[in-house]
């Protein structure tokens, strides 16, 4: 049967003629991965329906949230995915340095343009930036520097920079086995996390929110994880064998106690957010046939176990629904499951596309959402209308990004690793 068309036509136009967003979209995803771009499109656009729902569709996310986590779903995908292919690229490299290089230049830059766009428009009366308490603005702007603010009990400036805190965390982890030699054991690692998460659950292991900020002071906590991760990344891209191994295990040490002791999630989701992502390279392992099929499917099976194990055993509180929360993550794992089936077939180039742009679509959001929030201000009944006006004001916009933001970065980025690639 033929597939219909991807958007509708107007009498008079051709159907092969495409709107120009579509078509600049459709140009962004000519990716060699295409699956995990498609994979990561449908994360960004399902994060971005669950914080604009607050704005234009109250009613229904209010509905929708006790029953499916809209939330938590988007970013297991997006865990998943950067499971899957951040240990590739810094073994395909075989270098932490470039490695390194990489994510600065894939990562920093269009989270400082879209934090100076956060500063701005609270300059400028235009929205307002969260209150960080008897913090000070170097303390806060170290924190956020180093993207793993919320492992070391800082307000995030925006909400949804929480998870790139867990990113880095990964990062460190992966440099800290890839150095030790032991970043094969993805699986074993995978189904540890998940085992640690389930038992914290059964007993009865409870953390406050930043325990460890709380024991030690946030202002020295900061300071001390800022020295220790760039004494661990310098050392981890250094040539002598022996400050690669210390700069990898203070890294990798470093994520741990921060991910376990400091976190603002409860523990044991903290670790299967950890769980996830090695369960994201043990695909990856299989797909390149460093490992087997049956090897993977059991480390699946322990992991969606434990995870739905400990949600379960957690229960309910103010923020979380166990129920919404298992189906999200449910969902999320068929989602990846499904996006690797497919890992051969042609997908729709549009879809590829958003996940191009999908690092713009998930930082800038946020940014639009509190323009309008302190401008227009919040619906008071559902206006699916608008919403639909969100996204076709957002995804030009990300566009834009991508193309004078990401892409010039990430060309530089390549062009400085090929420099000091070792040969």
């Amino acid at each position: 049967m033929e597939s219909p068309p991807l958007v509708p036509t107007s009498p008079g136009r051709s159907p092969s003629v495409k709107p120009k967003l579509l078509t600049a979209i459709t140009a962004a995803g000519s990716s060699r991965l295409g699956w995990l771009d498609a994979l990561r499109g449908v994360a960004a656009l399902v994060v971005v329906f669950d914080h604009s729902s607050y704005t234009f569709m109250a009613d229904f996310r209010r509905e929708l949230m006790p029953q499916f986590n809209t939330s938590r779903y988007g970013i297991m995908v997006f865990f998943l995915v950067s499971g899957y292919i951040i240990p590739a690229s810094l073994e395909r490299r075989g270098c932490v340095r470039t490695f390194w290089i990489g994510r600065i230049s894939r990562v920093y830059p269009l989270w400082a343009a879209v934090v100076t766009a956060v500063l701005a428009v609270n300059i400028l009366g235009i929205a307002e930036i969260r209150d960080f308490g008897r913090l000070s603005a170097a303390m806060v702007a170290l924190a956020h520097v180093t993207m793993l603010q919320e492992l070391l009990g800082t307000p995030n400036l925006l909400l949804i920079l929480w998870t790139l805190s867990y990113e880095m965390a990964f990062y460190l982890l992966v440099v800290a086995l890839f150095t030790a030699r032991l970043h094969r054991h993805s699986s074993a690692v995978a189904v540890l996390l998940a085992v640690l998460a389930a038992v914290s659950v059964a007993a009865g292991v409870v953390l406050p929110a930043s325990a460890l900020s709380d024991a030690v002071g946030t202002g020295p906590l900061i300071v001390s994880a800022s020295i220790a991760m760039v004494v661990a990344i310098c050392c981890a891209s250094a040539v002598s064998p022996v400050l690669r191994w210390f700069g990898g295990v203070l890294g990798g040490v470093l994520a741990l106690v921060l991910v376990a002791f400091n976190g603002t999630v409860p523990l044991w989701e903290g670790l299967v957010i950890l769980a996830v992502m090695f369960l994201g390279t043990a695909v990856y392992r299989a797909e390149n046939g460093q490992s087997t099929w049956s090897h993977a499917a059991g480390t699946a099976v322990v992991v969606v176990a434990c995870a739905v194990g400990s949600a379960y055993g957690y229960g309910d509180g103010d923020h979380f629904t166990r129920r919404g929360w298992i189906v999200a993550f449910l969902l999320a794992v068929l989602t990846f499951g499904a996006g690797l089936t497919l890992r051969r077939r042609r997908l729709p180039r549009p879809l590829t596309g958003l996940g191009t742009i999908s690092y713009s679509v998930y930082l800038v959001h946020p940014v639009l959402l509190a323009v309008i929030d302190s401008t227009i201000g919040r619906r008071r009944q559902d206006h699916p209308a608008l919403e639909v006006a969100f996204f076709a004001v957002l995804l030009p916009l990300c566009l834009l990004t991508h193309r004078y933001v990401e892409a010039p970065s990430q060309t530089w980025g390549r062009r400085l690793a090929r420099r000091v690639q070792p040969p």
